[in-house]
């Protein structure tokens, strides 16, 4: 059994008033674990709080539980002060957002999370790359401290696990996924329901957004490079946000002759988040890394800041991944 996760247990049981946090931008399986886990420890009698210093996705409002996620303002008007601090599905310190100030501030900190670009920067952390999703690592914890589910955990687990792999897709899906998603869904989680909920919940003014996100669609080193981006204007054209428009970079790898694809979504003047994915070979989380972001080999991601225009700025990754394409197509010839 895993040394670390047995350590994780033991000062899980030690703490009382356990604050359980995620990533900013957050996705399903970081909802996920800060539900899931929060939902087991209180099965064990502890008291939990439940934040992400980002507004909560439309998307997300279905599932139980969502709607008590706090953000940093609201956590550090209560009174109450947590003994722990559990950080789920986050690489590095920053991507916890304002509650990166805990961390300074000496607060005991616990790290769980499956990226294998992650800094290691919590007192104690269980980093496990060969876990396709948080959320399953979460599942295996909660087994060994014999949590007892319901249909609601149940749900919330599957949710995380079923996400990260694009709905069992992508190249992290291996046995031990379909053999935790058919325990959780034994234990009521509904599959139907999340893949609906994710899948087929999508506006009017999404599919406009599409359009313009295509409109500025590219396609470099013999089409095996798609890179799009849309300006904070595009999005507040048909008033949504760049949380309402998740999953285009997906839609950009799915190109037939695309082994990476790069998804830029400004969120405010000089500033976007830029999300890169690949198929087969590319190692996208070492260009994520090159500009202070992280992630897996084939999902990653990084904030751009800059001065200018969102495209210009963008230029210097995208050389970087063409001249990379280029060399792996040259070693490929020898």
């Amino acid at each position: 059994m895993n040394r670390t996760m047995n350590a994780v247990f033991s000062k899980l049981l030690q703490a009382q008033n356990i604050l359980v946090c995620g990533h900013i931008m957050p996705d399903g399986d970081c909802v996920s674990s800060v539900v899931s886990l929060s939902m087991g420890l209180e099965k064990l009698g502890k008291k939990t709080t439940m934040a992400i210093d980002w507004k909560i996705p439309s998307i997300f409002s279905p599932f139980p539980r969502v709607e008590r996620i706090i953000d940093y303002s609201r956590y550090s008007t209560q009174l109450e002060n947590s003994d722990l601090l559990v950080i789920v599905d986050a690489s590095s310190p920053d991507r916890i957002g304002r509650f990166e100030r805990l961390l300074r501030y000496g607060m005991p900190s616990i790290l769980i999370d499956h990226h294998a670009t992650n800094t290691r920067f919590a007192n104690l952390c269980w980093v496990e790359p060969s876990y396709s999703s948080t959320a399953q690592m979460i599942f295996d914890l909660l087994k060994l401290m014999e949590v007892s589910y319901d249909g609601d955990l149940a749900l919330m687990n599957y949710l995380g696990i079923a996400t990260d792999t694009g709905f069992f897709r992508y190249s992290n899906t291996n046995s031990t996924v379909f053999e935790a998603a058919a325990e959780l869904v034994k234990l009521g989680a509904d599959p139907c329901m999340v893949a609906t909920a994710i899948l087929e919940t999508r506006r009017l003014e999404e599919f406009f957004l599409e359009r313009d996100a295509i409109d500025n669609l590219r396609l470099l080193s013999n089409d095996r490079f798609a890179y799009s981006y849309l300006r904070v204007e595009d999005f507040e054209r048909y008033s949504l946000g760049e949380d309402d428009f998740g999953g285009f970079v997906g839609d950009l790898r799915s190109i037939a002759s695309v082994e990476v694809a790069l998804f830029a979504s400004e969120s405010v003047g000089g500033e976007a988040h830029v999300s890169l994915r690949s198929k087969s070979y590319f190692d996208v989380s070492s260009v994520a890394v090159a500009f202070g972001g992280g992630g897996h080999p084939r999902a990653a991601g990084f904030t751009l800041k800059y001065d200018g225009d969102l495209e210009e700025a963008l230029q210097e990754a995208v050389e970087l991944i063409s001249r990379r394409l280029e060399s792996h197509s040259k070693d490929a010839t020898l």
